[in-house]
């Protein structure tokens, strides 16, 4: 590469938890700019998570651990060698583990069927956490494909 990498921006934690793993899901969460609504749709599915949970961890807790049991641990990513192309399975850093967590649970949260985008986000958290729903199917996928080309890994680059 020409250029050198670009520094890390940091992160100033969020006002109500003082966290910055929460602005990091609020800003990928964020449409058009627009922050605050963002913030309120967080907060407002952390309230639901808090009077649906059923354990005696905080709502904070239910979304981390949800945020975790999302996490793909392998993923396998194309290869060209000779004419033919390869997917090989490959180790995910933990910043790329974390952003497809957020990433997948935001995606099948907007396409669930609840009225409000705090709803269906509180529900996609509460069946995270529970081990179920579109985003762990989406995990239990990429793992399945790193499994079947197991075979190419001596291809690793």
């Amino acid at each position: 590469m020409r250029k050198s990498r670009a520094k890390k921006r940091i992160l100033l934690p969020d006002p109500k938890f003082s966290d910055t793993l929460v602005t990091r899901f609020v800003n990928t969460m964020m449409m058009s700019g627009k922050k605050n609504l963002a913030f309120k749709i967080f907060y407002d599915a952390i309230e639901i998570v808090e009077k649906n949970k059923t354990d005696e961890d905080s709502s904070l807790d239910v979304w981390k651990k949800a945020l975790s049991n999302v996490m793909p641990q392998v993923e396998v990513r194309s290869r060209r060698i000779g004419g033919a192309t390869f997917q090989i399975p490959m180790q995910i850093r933990s910043e790329r583990k974390v952003s497809m967590a957020m990433s997948w649970m935001i995606k099948f949260a907007r396409k669930r069927n609840e009225k409000s985008m705090a709803e269906k986000l509180a529900q996609e958290i509460l069946a995270a956490y529970k081990e179920e729903g579109a985003s762990i199917k989406k995990k239990t996928e990429v793992h399945r494909m790193a499994e079947a080309n197991k075979a190419f890994s001596h291809f690793r680059f």
